[in-house]
């Protein structure tokens, strides 16, 4: 993880998923971003989070790295050469609070270990990725269960947007979105993070 710079997320880019926070549908991608302190390795350990801030909530997504320079007409297999799964865990109380005062998400967002991420793996292309589904499992109970042809925005039409307003560079990283399902973790939790059938990381939660 030492390689990578940036950190891009995408909020809202399923459209069940928000619904079931009671949020509308963008009408462009909504772009976030988190600090790389926030990054933490999925190969089996424990997770720290903090607990005394009210409810954490897990959010499972798909993570393209980026490995070229961004110019304008390339496309999203020519840019990324490696993809993983992740969490975008959320201090949901401290979220709700700040939405309501217009404030930024980052201490919602951006607390350390926030991000974990599971090993990355060379990158089939964007329409091999349809063929499977990613699932988030809490205790081996599958809790969200997500396909990348379900986004509101794409892949391609994510990268143009973040390169075009933000920047987009050789390892940077985006957190592409999450599906429905999202709920709060508990001390002791397995979160297991799988492709198909396939386990790609997983931790045991502490709080």
């Amino acid at each position: 993880m030492t390689d990578i710079r940036n950190i891009y997320c995408v909020g809202r880019n399923y459209r069940a998923h928000a619904a079931e926070l009671g949020n509308d549908v963008p009408d462009q991608p909504m772009i976030f971003t988190k600090p790389t302190h926030a990054l933490a390795d999925m190969s089996g350990g424990e997770l720290k989070l903090p607990g005394d801030q009210g409810e954490i909530h897990y959010e499972a997504e798909l993570v393209l790295h980026i490995a070229k320079p961004y110019r304008e007409g390339i496309q999203v297999d020519e840019i990324v050469d490696k993809y993983a799964l992740g969490i975008d865990f959320t201090l949901r109380d401290v979220q709700s609070v700040i939405k309501k005062k217009g404030q930024p998400w980052l201490p919602a967002k951006g607390f350390l270990k926030s991000a974990p991420l599971t090993e990355f793996r060379p990158f089939p292309g964007t329409s091999k990725l349809t063929e499977e589904n990613f699932q988030l499992r809490q205790n081996g109970q599958v809790v969200q269960n997500g396909n990348i042809s379900n986004m509101i925005f794409d892949l391609q039409t994510i990268i143009d947007f973040i390169a075009k307003h933000y920047g987009l560079g050789v390892g940077d990283i985006i957190y592409t979105g999450t599906p429905e399902g999202v709920g709060p973790v508990n001390n002791g939790d397995i979160l297991e993070l799988t492709w198909g059938e396939e386990v790609f990381g997983a931790v045991t939660i502490r709080v």
